[in-house]
């Protein structure tokens, strides 16, 4: 009964609203996650190597603050959701015209992984091997089709605008976004490819595919 009661308290403190020294202790953790997948790969990144990375006595530290495996993995996911829209959403907004909006977007993605390679080389590591109903998928596909919704919107005003030419806005926008993944891909296997220039080159392309010519 005491064993039972000690996990009760434990479960009970992580459904708690986090102390500020636990908040701080879940990101150390999912720093160290991000870094190890990165390093080793999804299926090599132990709880010990998380922790021994995190400066942990044992993984005792990282069963407290995650409900498991994927119950870490879909923080990791989650934090590198955030990194990437509190890095790219201003550098969009800081311009007025859609084609402008455009290229900041295909060029801070690029210019995201330039300056957090970790990030992204973990979670292309953590979706090429996730499946779909494991919480870590669920929670990047629910995020990816909801900005996918938006973006597609987006070019549909600059269509309306007279700013862009006639084009199917979900072909195209999906074609943006996997030239962006195939970029990231080869880079995470290929440290002397210049990201910065990729995606110069691939918002000049887009430029001119979405560009009215009139």
């Amino acid at each position: 009964m005491q064993a039972k009661d000690s996990t009760t308290k434990q479960t009970a403190g992580r459904k708690a609203k986090p102390s500020f020294t636990e908040t701080g202790r879940r990101a150390q953790i999912v720093g160290a996650a991000i870094e190890v997948i990165a390093e080793v790969g999804y299926h090599r990144a132990s709880f010990a190597k998380i922790a021994e990375r995190a400066g942990l006595s044992s993984t005792g530290m990282i069963s407290y603050h995650f409900d498991g495996r994927d119950d870490l993995i879909r923080e990791v996911v989650t934090e590198v959701i955030r990194l990437a829209d509190s890095y790219i959403r201003p550098r969009i907004e800081a311009h007025e015209s859609y084609a402008a909006r455009l290229r900041a977007s295909i060029e801070g993605n690029l210019d995201l992984f330039a300056e957090y390679p970790r990030h992204l080389t973990a979670i292309t590591e953590i979706l090429s091997n996730l499946r779909g109903g494991e919480p870590g998928m669920v929670a990047f596909l629910h995020t990816t089709e909801a900005n996918l919704v938006v973006q597609v919107e987006q070019l549909r005003k600059a269509q309306r605008a007279g700013e862009f030419r006639d084009f199917d806005p979900w072909v195209m926008m999906r074609a943006i976004r996997a030239a962006i993944d195939d970029v990231v891909r080869r880079a995470a296997h290929d440290p002397e490819l210049d990201v910065r220039a990729a995606g110069r080159e691939l918002a000049d392309l887009f430029d001119r595919a979405t560009r009215s010519t009139s």
